[in-house]
């Protein structure tokens, strides 16, 4: 399941993009970069993209600014980048919590939880994807899209097993996705030290069971 913050108005970044650039080869290079990306989730994700400079990004990764350029162009790449390392990180953590699940219900569970708890422990970062959709719409839109295709096959496959009850793939799994973003926001950022194991069982109780009485 998903998240949400609050987002910030930005400025536009500049459209050109040119090519992807490989990692660095040697251990200091790689290490280097990983310490300007962790900078910049520090520091964009707490000032915002328009009240974060590239010296604000270098002075907390405690580089000389020129380095900096080094291993990317713009401020904009670097946003690019962590909008895309959170795609990775969520798909991975969600991934390793439901290992093993019985179920698709199961499953749903275990992921709303983890994603919970990886929200509260990166809101940084959190913060940074919901500011894409002012930044950069294109890497916005695609950590979303990316993610729920994934989810409608898995519920296409579910519905398959007769674990859940056949219906709209798609718009079940952007569903999922929108109250996971809400309740990422509410019990992730907002009280971080929420109990996750009453949450999940409301959302599951009202899943299950429905809102009819």
């Amino acid at each position: 399941m998903f998240q949400e913050g609050s987002p910030r108005m930005a400025q536009k970044p500049a459209t050109r993009r040119g090519p992807a650039r490989s990692l660095p080869r040697t251990r200091r290079g790689r290490s280097t970069r990983e310490a300007i990306l962790r900078a910049a989730e520090e520091v964009i994700g707490a000032r915002g993209f328009a009240g974060a400079a590239i010296a604000d990004i270098t002075r907390a990764a405690g580089i000389a600014q020129g380095t900096f350029y080094i291993y990317f162009e713009t401020k904009e790449e670097v946003f690019r980048e962590l909008v895309t390392e959170m795609g990775r990180l969520t798909r991975k953590t969600l991934s390793e919590a439901v290992a093993g699940a019985p179920d698709r219900l199961t499953a749903e569970r275990l992921g709303l939880r983890a994603f919970l708890g990886f929200v509260a422990e990166r809101p940084t970062l959190y913060n940074i994807v919901e500011e894409a959709r002012f930044v950069d719409p294109d890497s916005y839109n695609g950590y979303f899209t990316t993610f729920a295709r994934a989810y409608a096959r898995n519920l296409t496959a579910a519905a398959e097993e007769g674990e859940i009850r056949p219906g709209n793939a798609e718009i079940r799994a952007w569903a999922l996705m929108g109250m996971a973003v809400t309740l990422g926001e509410r019990f992730g950022l907002m009280e971080p030290g929420a109990d996750r194991d009453a949450v999940v069982a409301e959302v599951f109780d009202m899943l299950e069971n429905g809102l009819r009485p």
